[in-house]
């Protein structure tokens, strides 16, 4: 048996060349991810302006804003890789920075919440193909032996994300108005491709494998009709038995159960569900689910309550959410760098104690809550995002062969998409439910807008407003039904962070079977090696 000759060592530090490439794919990825962040300061001025009548519009609606747009990411993830090959990577990223800069357009010009909620599914059609053609375009560059590296500079928007996000959200809806959270992209979004024009190889297409589009017309609306069901549920009172809901819910299941059935029958199905024989990578996927659902489901009310209970400007409420974006830049950096060294299994408990510590506080929310201890709250969950995140993604693709590696990186990704749709659908649902359940204001039933009444809560919330405390003197609303209704508003809140922290609670159960010894890579194993050493990877 001949033995191999041995490779020449590759560079363990992230050259300049790579640094170039990474700064598409950085300004990219801060595009996609900026965007939902921005959005998230945006949903209470969505329910004034788009309010139809005297009652603002419902926050799980609004969060249909949301939901949408990683509902979008979602679809398109695996679409990706197909595309790739038959297309070329940087032809098909400045498409995808084409087709999101145009949706971000077209969702300034909105003019109704249906809408926008249409105009984000395109504009997250563009926005889904840029981080996984990110990390396709990366780990080329890089090469596996430096991933833990290269995940910790595809995690630089993870981290600006959520700092830099809400406040510049904020700046714009209070100084200009909503539509400039959208307008901005159209500048950076020309400034990317002319970037990517520039950097990125010229493209070498090889249409491979066929794609599964039976799966994709199972698995989107499936996915969708489940949601809508389930954000339908205020709306018809909170009644299951209500046609709308129980109908939706249960052709959603219909359609993704089929799905499951589907993807073991073609060669190359939209989501390679064989895959979970892989141990670790079923443990990480169990464990990013539950942690995505509940951490961002739960991260996109806390804007809202400074907001509406406290009376702060989006502006404000930028600033005073962004010390979790900085908890997050500084334990995320750090967890890129041990999970080449150490188990991530000894990571990743420790980000989720982090979380649970952190969160706690929230449960037992008020409408007088220290800020100072909101702050600190907020800072300790970003220490364990950081410390949670990359790890997990990491730690799956590390026992993936090289030609396992593009399916496993698509299950991830979706997984992570498909989690922040269903927190954020779950968690918005439940705040509305405990709103509506708020007593009626007397004499406000029947009035134009208000069929139902003025809840007590939405009295509260919208006398910060100069059309709602118009409304609330016309009532002749007491000072104390007002009080009453902030003290039963920051009870709401309280109760869904009850609901994302035990969820976070439950993941620590997984996350326990995460690897717990030293794991070797197999990115190497029947790979086809470049000049360089480098096995190519695809997104698919």
């Amino acid at each position: 048996m001949s033995t191999p000759a041995p490779q020449a060592a590759l560079p363990d530090n992230i050259d300049g060349a790579v640094l170039k490439i990474a700064g598409v794919v950085v300004l990219g990825a801060i595009m996609s991810i900026l965007d939902i962040t921005v959005v998230n300061v945006a949903l209470p001025t969505f329910q004034r302006v788009f309010a139809d009548g005297g009652e603002e519009l419902p926050y799980s609606l609004v969060a249909w804003t949301v939901t949408a747009y990683t509902l979008a990411l979602a679809t398109v993830i695996p679409l990706t890789g197909w595309a790739a090959d038959r297309f070329g990577t940087k032809r098909l990223y400045m498409t995808a920075i084409g087709l999101f800069t145009l949706g971000s357009v077209l969702c300034a010009a909105a003019t109704d919440i249906n809408m926008l909620i249409a105009f984000r599914v395109l504009q997250g059609l563009g926005g889904g193909m840029l981080m996984p053609l990110g990390m396709t375009i990366m780990t080329r560059a890089a090469g596996p032996h430096r991933m833990g590296r290269l995940m910790a500079i595809l995690g630089v928007p993870m981290m600006l994300g959520p700092i830099l996000g809400p406040i510049l959200g904020g700046l714009l809806i209070d100084n200009a108005s909503w539509h400039w959270i959208f307008l901005i992209n159209a500048p950076l979004g020309i400034a990317a491709l002319i970037y990517a024009y520039r950097v990125l190889p010229k493209d070498a297409p090889v249409p491979s494998e066929s794609f599964d589009f039976l799966g994709m017309l199972l698995l989107s609306p499936g996915l969708a009709l489940f949601l809508f069901g389930i954000s339908s549920l205020p709306g018809e009172g909170g009644d299951f038995g209500a046609p709308r809901v129980w109908l939706s819910v249960l052709a959603g299941i219909v359609l993704m159960v089929l799905f499951v059935f589907h993807s073991f029958r073609p060669k190359h199905p939209l989501l390679d569900l064989r895959l979970f024989a892989n141990r670790n990578l079923t443990v990480s996927v169990i464990t990013m689910f539950m942690f995505g659902a509940a951490f961002f489901g739960g991260l996109l009310l806390v804007p809202t309550y400074f907001i509406q209970v406290r009376g702060e400007t989006t502006l404000m409420a930028g600033l005073l959410i962004a010390p979790q974006g900085i908890g997050a830049m500084l334990t995320m950096p750090i967890a890129g760098a041990l999970v080449d060294k150490m188990p991530v299994g000894r990571i990743v408990p420790v980000g989720l104690l982090l979380i649970i510590a952190g969160m706690f506080p929230l449960t037992q929310i008020d409408a007088g809550t220290s800020y100072g201890l909101i702050i600190a709250a907020l800072f300790v969950m970003g220490l364990g995002m950081g410390a949670t995140m990359m790890p997990l993604f990491t730690s799956a693709l590390k026992t993936l062969t090289n030609h396992e590696v593009a399916r496993g990186s698509t299950l991830l990704n979706i997984s992570q998409q498909i989690a922040s749709s269903v927190g954020v659908a779950v968690m918005s649902v439940i705040l509305t439910n405990q709103l509506n359940s708020s007593p009626t204001v007397a004499g406000s039933k029947g009035l134009p807008g208000l069929p139902d009444g003025l809840r007590e809560t939405y009295a509260a919330i919208g006398s910060w407003t100069a059309d709602g405390a118009a409304l609330i003197q016309k009532l002749a609303v007491p000072q104390s039904v007002i009080d009453t209704g902030f003290v039963q508003a920051a009870s709401a809140f309280a109760t869904t962070y009850w609901v994302a922290w035990v969820l976070v609670v439950l993941t620590i159960i997984p996350a326990l079977f995460l690897p717990r010894k030293h794991e070797e890579a197999h990115l190497l194993d029947e790979a086809d090696l470049d000049d360089e050493g480098r096995p190519p990877v695809a997104m698919h």
